[in-house]
């Protein structure tokens, strides 16, 4: 925006051309932290910085010993942060800004060597934190009229300037320091020639340690082939018998598989077809037998059939052959009837003797041949 102006964080911007009101007014305007408008041509803005800046101081100072140090030293300051500060400032500095690390420079070259000149070589160089704060605290007064703040002070150098005071001040510090130090570099050598030799000796012990362990674990490795040479047919002996045993095993165990498929392939069929065999011939024998005794039943029943229908023929020729005896029956009728009688029981008795005849004839015996012969039969004289 046309007029409008910013003030970076490490500046501030001073305002001028307007009158200020009361008596005590700052004849610009200070403004940080925000922005304002700065009216053109009857305003103008300048900007005065807030950022840390640097003086180095180079002095030539008396001690209070009489001796001239080269004394070099680095301020630390910046322009204050309230506004009394900022305006001492811009009264100051307004019109050149550069000038402030030369005029820092002065104020502390003057109180440098006032403080150095009240005191010793020795106190200075023992004590330079003590020396920048005393510098530091009397230049704070100076240095805040002129709107500054003092931040840090750093004693960089102290010289004699080739006097060879602060050398000889030294020297006994560099005496004790150099002594304990050969003192401390003869321990470290005693202590060093000590590790060196107990290093020698460890390492001796432990090239003697691995001296034995190697012929240990050779010994070792030697027993070990040597039972491994021995064990070898021993071994061998055994895994041959293992395999032996175990061939053994496996035939064994064929010859029992190979029974049993004969036993399944032969001899239970060979079994089984004599069972098949004996069980015919049984059933052919008992056909055989029912053969035979239902032919010899046929043939009893054919007889006595045979003999049933000759039995009316020979009681007929028994009859005739009585027809011509000369037969004398008593008891009348009862006589005659023991006569019939007796021709019946006859009859019968001669039937009996046929059978019993057949019953013990060969099996096979021709019924008819038998019929033949019964056929020449006389009658009964």
């Amino acid at each position: 925006m046309f007029g409008y102006r910013v003030p970076a964080p490490n500046e501030a911007l001073l305002i001028s051309g307007r009158k200020q009101r009361g008596t005590d007014a700052l004849p610009f305007k200070i403004v940080t932290g925000h922005g304002v408008f700065v009216p053109p041509v009857i305003s103008k803005a300048t900007r005065l910085t807030l950022a840390m800046q640097e003086a180095e101081v180079i002095e030539d100072c008396y001690t209070k010993q009489g001796l001239t140090l080269a004394v070099q030293a680095v301020i630390a300051f910046k322009v204050g942060d309230d506004h009394e500060s900022i305006a001492a400032a811009a009264r100051r500095f307004q019109g050149d800004q550069t000038q402030m690390p030369t005029l820092v420079g002065r104020i502390f070259s003057g109180h440098l060597r006032s403080i150095i000149g009240s005191m010793t070589v020795e106190a200075i160089i023992r004590e330079q934190q003590t020396l920048a704060d005393a510098i530091v605290d009397a230049s704070k007064t100076e240095m805040a009229r002129i709107g500054l703040a003092v931040d840090s002070l750093q004693i960089s150098s102290i010289d004699d300037k080739g006097a060879g005071y602060i050398s000889a001040l030294a020297a006994p510090h560099q005496a004790k320091v150099n002594q304990d130090a050969a003192i401390a570099q003869a321990a470290a050598d005693q202590a060093s020639a000590m590790a060196q030799q107990e290093s020698a000796r460890f390492q001796a012990e432990y090239a003697r340690q691995t001296a034995i362990a190697r012929a240990q674990y050779q010994a070792e490795i030697d027993q070990a082939q040597q039972t491994a040479a021995q064990a070898g047919p021993l071994a061998a002996a055994r895994a041959q018998q293992d395999v032996l045993v175990e061939r053994s095993l496996v035939a064994q165990k064929n010859a029992e598989l190979r029974q049993a498929e004969l036993i399944a392939e032969v001899v239970r069929p060979a079994e089984a077809e004599a069972e098949r065999i004996r069980t015919l011939a049984r059933a052919q024998a008992d056909a055989t037998k029912l053969s035979a005794e239902a032919a010899a039943a046929q043939d009893r029943i054919a007889l006595d059939q045979m003999v049933i229908q000759q039995l009316p023929e020979l009681l007929k020729a028994a009859a005739q052959g009585l027809q011509g005896a000369n037969v004398t029956v008593l008891d009348g009728a009862e006589g005659l009837n023991s006569v019939v009688a007796s021709l019946a029981a006859q009859g019968t008795a001669m039937l009996e003797t046929i059978r019993a005849g057949l019953r013990t004839a060969p099996a096979g015996t021709d019924v008819a041949a038998l019929n033949g012969n019964r056929a020449e039969t006389h009658p009964v004289a």
